[in-house]
């Protein structure tokens, strides 16, 4: 396992907003259960999930908190088991910060409606180990703290980041545009920013979802304006 590959793994979690979460039936523990979630996750790339009480795999994470999430990045390829793909496996827990709660419903704006309905809750996963897949003889176990983990200084972009959406998405639309059509080859007008942190940058449009990749780390709101001023000059640039 080199340092590479534990950064593609915390990659593909923070550019996928979906995953497949198998946990244990609260009823029959013997018995797993998988469905489909809608993830994000918090700067240091641990995954979120916003469930339901209601939900049955909500039950079994209420009588057993470890889980694993599988996040897919084989998407429009020919032969899928040729592409990555993680396990994420460890333990799932309740949060109330607010603060995440705003992350995750920015990633995902059809749970905004959810946010007031008591039966409505935000789980952390702490995260002990991720399995790597990329293709035939790419196989890794990798270390959780390997891929999830705090930046140093990034304290600062966590305060900062709704305002530096705010702004891009009021005054810096254009940016945002030339950073999907250009950068990322994508079609459409409307892309809007969702999320920064300090790996990237998160867009949307619609149902679909992208992610940009910053050539350096940012910490704070001062980085991160040089870093996305950098890539609208690149974009601009690139005819």
């Amino acid at each position: 396992m080199t340092k590479t590959t534990a950064l593609e793994c915390r990659s593909l979690i923070r550019a996928l907003d979906r995953a497949t979460l198998a946990t244990r039936m609260a009823g029959d523990p013997e018995q797993p259960y998988a469905s489909l979630v809608l993830a994000a996750c918090d700067l240091e790339a641990a995954p979120l999930l916003f469930l339901s009480d209601l939900a049955e795999h909500t039950k079994n994470l209420k009588a057993d908190g470890r889980a694993s999430l599988l996040f897919d990045g084989t998407g429009g390829l020919d032969n899928p088991l040729t592409g990555s793909r993680i396990t994420v496996q460890g333990r799932f827990k309740r949060s109330d910060d607010p603060m995440l709660l705003d992350r995750y419903c920015r990633r995902h704006p059809s749970a905004e409606v959810y946010r007031g309905f008591k039966d409505f809750h935000l789980y952390r996963m702490e995260v002990s180990w991720v399995h790597m897949v990329a293709g035939f003889g790419q196989i890794h176990w990798v270390e959780g703290d390997k891929v999830v983990f705090p930046e140093d200084g990034a304290d600062a972009l966590n305060r900062a980041e709704e305002g530096i959406i705010n702004h891009m998405n009021a005054d810096h639309s254009d940016a945002i545009g030339l950073y999907a059509n250009r950068l990322l080859g994508l079609d459409g007008v409307g892309w809007r920013m969702t999320g920064i942190d300090p790996d990237g940058c998160d867009l949307r449009r619609g149902g679909e979802t992208a992610r940009v990749g910053f050539d350096k780390k940012v910490h704070n709101a001062k980085e991160a304006r040089d870093e996305l001023v950098r890539l609208t000059n690149l974009a601009r640039n690139d005819d």
